[in-house]
């Protein structure tokens, strides 16, 4: 293979420590990071969600079964129609369920994904626009902890024309997916209108300036200082937005995504349910997320909880779990 862009020490001996599954479009990127990986002789299997929307849907479900059975790896695949109104979200939510399905299925530790560093600045453009702090302008780590595996973007400090360059060098084929180009949606808009000539312009700079951002990110989350299974326990910082930073950071482990409205009704009770499906609750000192269970608690569990000042919506699942 020509032209191999560097991947960062770090993501590398991930890799080479953990069982892989590359999530697999057959588009430019992950068709990209698959003979980047087979190079590096890293160990995966593939998985792709086939949505049906465009007629080449079939064409690239059979080039990633073409793919594995030439070079020995699994594929997983998975079909489902979904209706036009909320796709994205709608895409997104029913793709990581089916590939944590897998992952817990088949014991794989690491979920791999082709985004890379032009996609970062579109979603650090995508919120500068909305109004951000750091933490959300700073977007996608390289490595990141899940609950059960780890998310890795082997490629998220390459830009786009270094992808484009290794696939043409080398002769790989892959599919373009035309809903890219629809300007109706926010992001490709601001890919086509911003991103884009941006990055290719200053590609070097905008790495740097991540760099940095992805070390202010870490200053500015407050800290994890417990967890039992899904319980997590957070220091209560003096600054409430870092609070609701280390809240959203948790609740997206356990599935929800926060709207302006939930992190708002958080900060004003700071003792609430979220989505019936997520307690969050704030102590003196300490924050307290868990998923919702309904459980009858024994009196001698209940008064142990008070004593310990354990707040009164975190019992049911501590119970639960004990």
């Amino acid at each position: 293979m020509l032209q191999l862009p560097k991947l960062s020490s770090s993501i590398l001996k991930e890799l080479k420590k953990g069982k892989n599954l590359l999530a697999f479009s057959a588009g430019s990127d992950s068709s990209a990071l698959f003979f980047m990986l087979k190079a590096l002789h890293v160990e995966f299997d593939i998985a792709l969600v086939n949505y049906q929307t465009r007629e080449q849907s079939l064409k690239e479900e059979e080039y990633a079964k073409i793919l594995a059975k030439e070079f020995g790896k699994e594929c997983f695949v998975f079909t489902c129609k979904l209706e036009s109104k909320n796709f994205e979200h709608n895409a997104r939510a029913k793709r990581y369920e089916f590939f944590e399905k897998i992952i817990k299925e088949h014991s794989y530790t690491n979920l791999l994904t082709a985004h890379h560093l032009n996609d970062k600045l579109e979603w650090f453009l995508m919120q500068l626009s909305r109004g951000a702090g750091a933490v959300e302008l700073s977007g996608m780590s390289e490595i990141e902890e899940n609950e059960h595996y780890k998310t890795l973007r082997p490629l998220l400090h390459v830009d786009k024309k270094e992808i484009l360059n290794f696939l043409h060098v080398n002769n790989i084929k892959h599919f373009l997916d035309s809903s890219n180009n629809d300007k109706k949606y926010f992001r490709n808009k601001i890919r086509e209108e911003f991103a884009s000539s941006f990055c290719e312009q200053f590609s070097s700079g905008i790495k740097k300036s991540f760099q940095y951002l992805e070390k202010d990110k870490k200053v500015l989350l407050p800290k994890e200082i417990k967890r039992e299974k899904e319980l997590y326990i957070l220091k209560r910082e003096k600054d409430d937005l870092i609070n609701i930073r280390g809240i959203d950071r948790v609740v997206k482990k356990l599935g929800i995504l926060l709207s302006s409205a939930m992190r708002d009704e958080i900060l004003k009770t700071k003792d609430c349910i979220i989505s019936s499906k997520i307690a969050i609750c704030f102590s003196i000192e300490k924050i307290y997320i868990c998923p919702v269970v309904d459980v009858t608690m024994d009196k001698k569990f209940k008064e142990k909880c008070r004593v310990e000042k354990i707040p009164s919506k975190i019992r049911p699942y501590l119970y639960s779990i004990l």
